[in-house]
């Protein structure tokens, strides 16, 4: 799969010939987050902070929260690398520092070990030092520690002259049950699908800010298809990972809806592109895209305007059910509850709802079977929904902060607060 590249310097995106020539200012990189985001993880790269002169570290948080992001530069000790774990980095990237002694201390799931070479042998100190290592000595000595490597063809990044297809082969094979990324050489999305068929990431930049190569292209380049009209087969779902119904796509569909955030797909009746909700009003917001493991078929993560089926149910399998139900039912009485309703009672009553959630809360913990603890969770769920989307909070909104809050290694003590349990 592609790995859109994101290289920052002075607070500039950059694009760099052989990691020294600056060929490409991109300017601000928050824009070109926002364009990537749809396609998967991006790598950020502070170069400033990897060549020890200077940090864009202010800048690397703002796209950990645009994105999800991998993040490389500057990591040399434990409490960086879990200062950017703890900030939202879905994975890091360590250079030089990627040694078992400083890995072993950190969750190996979240962690790249970059290696990169100049015609086969390691070279550090921001590509200037040549090593007498070989990549796959160190992939050796550090892959029960990681769970990825990042291999940089050196004497190939920015020049766009084609993948080394039998080293990245060779480097796949060497890194059984760890995930490769490969880098520099990449020129368009038929060395993304080479890359992906040898079982390794292509992370791009310079094909993508060139031009040379779409992220539409990048993305589809290892996809398939068995049907006659070569489509492939979509799973549209919500953000909260229910299923509204089955579309397809092409690639002109999935460009297009790149281009415009959109769900927009692909008809099979008229022939031609299908922008959902354009005369039912029912739009939809794309948040992401993704590729399923047997590269046929798509999943869009949207965000659903109304109904999603023809015939006005959120979804083509029925009416939503659980959390999602009870938020919808909670929105429709905040919009609707006239004087004198219950809700409009909570609503206009903070200490009221402050009361019954304090209530139904000390119900729940003295609760002594499943069927009494279902019973007053389903409660509690209501009146924490009801004060939640009385702010303006959402079921989707409190799920990204749980999320987010699963990226973190250091854990709070969780210690009651001094006055806060009555």
């Amino acid at each position: 799969m592609i790995v859109p590249s994101i290289d920052i310097m002075g607070g500039q995106a950059v694009q760099l010939v052989g990691g020294r020539e600056k060929v490409i200012d991109a300017g601000d990189p928050r824009p070109i987050a926002e364009r990537f985001a749809p396609v998967g993880e991006i790598a950020v790269i502070d170069l400033d902070a990897a060549m020890g002169r200077g940090s864009n570290a202010e800048i690397v948080e703002e796209l950990c929260q645009m994105a999800r992001c991998r993040v490389g530069g500057g990591i040399r000790d434990e409490q960086t690398a879990v200062r950017w774990l703890d900030a939202g980095a879905r994975k890091i990237i360590l250079g030089t520092a990627a040694r078992p002694e400083l890995l072993s201390k950190l969750p190996r799931g979240r962690v790249i070990a970059a290696l990169d070479a100049r015609h086969d042998r390691v070279v550090i100190e921001g590509w200037m030092k040549e090593t007498t290592a070989r990549v796959e000595d160190r992939i050796d000595e550090l892959k029960e520690y990681v769970g990825g490597f990042l291999v940089t063809f050196v004497e190939l990044e920015g020049r766009m002259g084609g993948l080394p297809l039998g080293r990245v082969e060779a480097v796949v094979r060497r890194a059984v049950g760890c995930r490769v990324t490969v880098a520099g050489g990449v020129r368009g999305s038929d060395d993304v699908a080479a890359a992906d068929r040898a079982g390794a990431d292509a992370q791009v930049g310079m094909a993508l800010y060139t031009g040379a190569m779409g992220l539409a292209e990048g993305l589809c380049a290892p996809l398939r298809s068995d049907r006659a009209d070569g489509l492939w087969p979509t799973v549209v779902v919500d953000e909260h990972g229910a299923v509204l119904g089955l579309v397809y796509s092409n690639l002109e569909s999935v460009r297009t809806a790149i281009e415009e955030r959109r769900g927009i797909y692909w008809s099979r009746s008229r022939g031609g592109l299908w922008r959902k909700g354009e005369e039912s009003g029912n739009m939809q917001e794309l948040l992401r895209i993704d590729v399923d493991c047997d590269r046929d078929a798509l999943r869009f993560t949207v965000r659903q305007k109304g109904g999603f089926c023809h015939t006005g149910t959120r979804s083509c399998f029925g009416e939503s059910t659980g959390l999602v139900k009870l938020q919808e039912t909670i929105a429709a009485r905040i919009a609707s509850a006239p004087a004198g309703s219950y809700v409009r009672r909570l609503l206009d009553d903070p200490a009221l709802l402050r009361a019954k959630l304090l209530e139904e809360c000390g119900e729940l913990i003295d609760a002594s079977t499943p069927g009494g603890a279902a019973w007053e969770a389903a409660d509690v769920l209501f009146f924490v929904l009801t004060a939640a989307m009385r702010l303006g909070a959402t079921l989707d909104t409190i799920e990204d902060e749980i999320d987010r809050r699963s990226l973190s290694v250091t854990r709070r003590r969780g210690d009651a607060k001094p006055g806060r349990g009555g």
